[in-house]
């Protein structure tokens, strides 16, 4: 490959636009830019069918292995692992059109745009879709990407039951896409990920490329608190067993806590539900996810640990009765150096500002950083806006994070090469 030639190529972002355009069109939500395809539905399948036929267009020999992560290698100049890109197509349930979706159509973009102009990696390119990145249906997140790297064996993976009963096993057969593909797989040479940042950071700062330097760590828990449910109007409050109460207060010092301990601690109660859930009724149970995310693995652990003391003490005082279960936990996670560089360095060099900068949100980068260098390309997401119909980044900023990533993948792509 040339390297002046490859260092010339640009995205063309009306294509890419087009591409975001169809894939958000399939699990549309009615009235709004958004889509909803959770992991393995048939709005997922259908979202799958699109990007696999496009890969197919672009010649990519493609892969599916046994979790359903499908990947599309562009041949290059030599044999070997290739240098990846990709992410996940899955949504929330009040999905936007960019988060996952972004990383993996760039990735189709970049591929057309060297076939178009003729050019030939020395390595070879990969892109890559991984199954239930969001874990909306079926928990842990970065399920696909984990089971991908070795963290946890696919028999595990294969039987874990989701928010609705479907089993992950069952759904990939339904859906067509249980792959033959071995597990562990083998190890890219590098992975980038291009993502729309889904905070507020970039945007506040007028800044238009996040290079992001490591993935804060992750804990995720189901919490059950059983208590006794009776008549809302006959209960004196000091005989009440009252799990909702206890739900109520968790919720409360989860955020206290987050404030107590400073940024970049957060602490989210993202699923409540209260068992009977009668307005006149003291319930009779409470379950409660509890999300809590931080750089430091010392740091999060004392926030486990004082979370759990609190909801111990204030159950038994309530009289009521807890039980847990861990639905995730990932430690931080620290990014490549070298790669971290390459990126700044490429904007830069593509004009454009950039940041070093931690990502709050769990990706599928993160599990990849366990086998390969890795780094991630952020772009701005306006108002900080994700999981929401209304995510929104600007096409301007859609291309340069584009170009970025299709930079640095190709100087990582020329490394070994006799002729640049």
């Amino acid at each position: 490959m040339s390297e002046a030639k490859g260092a010339d190529l640009r995205i063309d972002i009306d294509r890419l636009l087009r591409r975001l355009g169809d894939l958000a069109a399939i699990g549309a939500i009615e009235g709004t830019e958004g889509c909803a395809r959770l992991a393995l539905t048939d709005e997922d399948k259908a979202g799958r069918d699109l990007v696999v036929a496009e890969m197919q267009d672009l010649g990519l020999e493609i892969t599916i292995d046994g979790i359903g992560n499908v990947v599309g290698v562009m041949a290059g100049h030599t044999d070997g692992p290739p240098v990846m890109c990709g992410s996940h197509i899955d949504t929330v349930r009040t999905g936007g059109r960019y988060d996952g979706n972004l990383g993996v159509l760039a990735g189709l973009e970049v591929i057309e745009v060297l076939k178009s102009a003729g050019v030939t990696p020395h390595r070879p390119l990969a892109v890559a879709f991984f199954t239930d990145e969001e874990g909306a249906r079926f928990a842990p997140d970065m399920l696909g990407s984990l089971v991908y790297v070795g963290g946890m064996a696919l028999e595990e993976a294969l039987s874990i039951e989701g928010i609705d009963g479907a089993v992950v096993g069952p759904e990939l057969e339904r859906i067509g896409y249980a792959g033959p593909s071995p597990l562990p797989a083998n190890a890219p040479y590098a992975f980038v990920e291009l993502h729309v940042e889904q905070g507020p950071v970039l945007e506040a700062e007028g800044i238009t490329i996040g290079a992001v330097d490591g993935v804060q760590g992750i804990s995720w828990q189901e919490v059950t608190v059983t208590g006794q449910s009776n008549h809302a109007g006959t209960t004196p409050m000091h005989l009440r067993k009252d799990p909702g109460f206890v739900a109520a207060a968790c919720a409360n010092f989860v955020r206290e806590l987050s404030l107590e301990l400073g940024s970049p601690q957060v602490g989210t109660v993202g699923r409540l539900e209260l068992r009977p859930n009668l307005v006149n009724v003291v319930p009779a149970s409470a379950t409660f996810t509890v999300d809590i995310r931080n750089t430091d693995e010392a740091i999060l652990q004392e926030a486990e640990r004082r979370f759990s003391e609190f909801l111990t003490s204030t159950a038994e005082a309530e009289g009521c009765t807890v039980e847990t279960k861990e639905l995730a936990r990932f430690e931080p996670v620290i990014f490549d150096d070298r790669i971290i560089d390459l990126v700044e360095t490429t904007a830069l060099a593509l004009g454009h500002s950039v940041k070093r900068m931690p990502s709050g949100a769990g990706h599928d980068a993160q599990m990849l950083a366990r086998v390969c260098p890795t780094a991630m390309v952020f772009t701005p997401s306006r108002d900080g806006i994700s999981h929401n119909p209304a995510e929104y980044t600007a096409p301007a900023d859609l291309e340069a994070g584009a170009n970025v990533m299709m930079q640095v993948m190709l100087q990582l792509a020329a490394e070994g090469s006799t002729n640049g």
